[in-house]
C-alpha cells in the first residue's frame, strides 16, 4: 500500500465551478470501518439525498490537523442545508489503530461530526485513497463529483461545497465564510519552511548524521553529530531502533536536528503509559524562552505520555537555521518522525 502524506495541494479534479462537475464515480461503501465514534454506523444508502465531504486523516499527522477548523466550521455552518462531514480516521503508525487512541484524540481535538475507525485501512482501499489528508466530495445522488489532495484552498473548497448543495436543492444565500479559529498545531503552515518531515525509524529513515549507522532492532549507543548539517538528525544515547520507532533504552539521551521552519513537531509517546517521560529541549544550546511550543514551556520542559504529535517549537521571530536538541530524562519514550510547519 503507497500511503504518503500530502504537504501541498495539488489540481483539483474538475474544470471551472461555473461547468458541470466530472462524475468520478460512485461514492464506495464505508462498511470496514471497525468502529464509528459521534454517530451510529453510516452507510452509502443512509447518505443518499445529502451532500458529503470525506476526509482522510490520521490524527498525528500535522498535515491532517491544520484543516481541521474548516472542517469542523463546514459542518457546523452547512449542517442544516444538507452537509455531512465524514472524517475516516485511517492509521500511518501502529499506535493510531488503538480505537482508545482514537477516541482520546477525536476529544482532545473537539471534533463533533461523525469519525469512521478505518483502522484495517478498508475504507482507504475502497476509495483507492493515497494520501493524508484527502478529499472526497460526494453529490446528493452519491457521486464523487471532486476530489483533492492536501492543505490549503480551502475558499476554493467551500465553493465546491456550496455548489453541490445548491444543485442539491439548498438556498445558501450568498457567501459568508464561517470564523475559523486556529491555535496550537492547527494554526496553517509558514511560509518559509525548508525542511520536511523526517522519520526516525529505519524503514523510513533519512539524513541520520551521527557516526556510525542506525542499528535495527537492537540496542545501540550513539553520539550526536559533531557538526551539525542542515536537515540532518542524529541520536545520543542508548536507543533501540525499529521499524517504525526508536526507543530510548536508557537515560538521559537524545535527539539533535538542524532545521529552518517556524514550527517543530515530534511524534512520540511513552512506551509505558503508566511511567511519562521527562524532557527538556534547547534552541541553539539555550532554552527556547518565547519560542517554545505548546507542549514546551519556555525553560524547555515537557512530559511525553500518550502518543500523538507534540509541538515543541514555534518560532516567534524571523525564521533561520537552527539547532533543536531534546533530551530524554527517563528511559521509555518512543519517537517517529519529525514534521514542520
Amino acid at each position: 500500500m503507497n500511503r504518503r502524506r500530502f504537504l501541498a495541494t495539488s489540481a483539483l479534479a474538475v474544470g471551472s465551478l461555473h461547468t458541470a462537475f466530472a462524475d468520478e464515480g460512485v461514492m464506495p461503501g464505508l462498511d470496514g470501518a471497525v468502529a464509528w465514534l459521534n454517530s451510529a454506523p453510516l452507510s452509502t444508502k443512509s447518505l443518499r439525498g445529502k451532500v458529503v465531504l470525506v476526509n482522510f486523516w490520521t490524527y498525528s499527522c500535522i498535515n491532517s490537523l491544520r484543516p481541521l477548523p474548516f472542517l469542523k466550521a463546514w459542518a457546523a455552518k452547512y449542517r442544516e442545508a444538507g452537509l455531512v462531514v465524514i472524517g475516516v480516521h485511517t492509521p500511518e503508525f501502529d499506535f493510531e489503530k488503538q480505537h482508545l487512541n482514537v477516541g482520546r484524540a477525536v476529544r482532545d481535538l473537539k471534533i463533533a461530526y461523525p469519525v469512521a475507525v478505518d483502522s484495517n485501512q478498508r475504507v482507504w482501499r475502497e476509495f483507492n485513497n493515497e494520501y493524508w489528508p484527502a478529499f472526497y466530495f460526494i453529490d446528493g445522488k452519491g457521486r464523487i463529483s471532486a476530489h483533492r489532495f492536501g492543505e490549503g484552498d480551502y475558499a476554493e473548497f467551500e465553493r465546491i461545497i456550496r455548489t453541490l448543495l445548491e444543485q442539491n436543492g439548498a438556498a445558501i444565500g450568498a457567501i459568508d465564510s464561517p470564523l475559523v479559529s486556529a491555535s496550537g498545531v492547527e494554526v496553517p503552515a509558514s511560509r518559509d519552511v525548508e525542511s520536511q518531515e523526517t522519520y526516525i525509524g529505519y524503514r523510513r529513515a533519512e539524513h541520520f548524521d551521527s557516526p556510525g549507522q542506525i542499528v535495527r532492532d537492537s540496542k545501540r549507543t550513539y553520539s550526536a553529530p559533531v557538526r551539525q548539517r542542515l536537515n540532518r538528525w542524529g541520536l545520543a544515547g542508548e536507543w533501540d531502533v525499529g521499524e517504525e520507532r526508536a526507543m530510548l533504552a536508557s537515560a538521559p539521551g537524545g535527539i539533535t536536528f538542524r532545521f529552518h521552519s517556524r514550527d517543530l513537531h515530534l511524534v512520540m509517546g511513552a512506551a509505558y503509559t503508566d511511567k511519562p517521560v521527562r524532557f527538556k529541549v534547547t534552541l541553539d544550546g539555550n532554552e527556547p524562552g518565547a519560542d517554545c511550543g505548546t507542549d514546551s514551556g519556555p525553560d524547555g520542559s515537557g512530559v511525553v505520555g500518550v502518543p500523538r504529535l507534540y509541538q515543541l517549537i514555534r518560532e516567534k521571530g524571523v525564521v533561520m537555521d537552527r539547532t533543536f536538541q531534546i533530551e530524554f530524562l527517563d528511559a521509555g519514550v518512543e519517537t517517529f518522525v519529525f514534521t514542520f510547519g
